[in-house]
């Protein structure tokens, strides 16, 4: 069993993105209780929050799975190393949800909640990016450097 599938995270967290605000759900592993939050859809929000599970969690890892698998909110996750994406297909929320939710609506707070729903039962099922991540940071910062040179 690899490193990732085994409980070496510090939290999960579900995180549900639009372009104007993103939903949390986040659990830390000692507890039991999912917290609640929104996330500005600004560089600025994005990384006060990063910084902010940084330190709670003293930057121990954290688990993070969303449905987005491109795109500025991905890139700028993967900028930092102590987070471990596991995007997934925006169907299998949308299937999870119409399975387990009785009036099948959609709104951000219960989407985020069922990406930490995902993660926790089903994370042996999901794949990290964590490689994809670093590959993607690489070829960013390559066309960077042949852009500018």
């Amino acid at each position: 069993m690899s490193e990732l599938q085994t409980n070496t995270f510090a939290a999960w967290i579900g995180l549900d993105w639009s372009d104007k605000k993103h939903d949390v759900a986040l659990q830390a592993v000692d507890s039991d209780k999912v917290e609640l939050s929104v996330v500005a859809h600004t560089p600025e929000a994005i990384h006060a929050w990063v910084a902010q599970l940084r330190q709670r969690f003293e930057g121990q890892k954290v688990a993070l799975c969303t449905e987005q698998k491109q795109g500025a909110l991905i890139y700028a996750l993967c900028q930092y190393d102590f987070i471990v994406l596991f995007p997934v297909n925006p169907q299998t929320v949308a299937k999870y949800r119409r399975a387990f939710t009785p009036s099948r609506a959609k709104d951000d707070p219960t989407d985020a909640y069922i990406l930490l729903e995902l993660l926790l039962k089903h994370r042996d099922k999901l794949t990290a990016w964590q490689e994809l991540c670093a590959s993607l940071v690489y070829e960013e910062e390559l066309s960077s450097v042949l852009m500018s040179g």
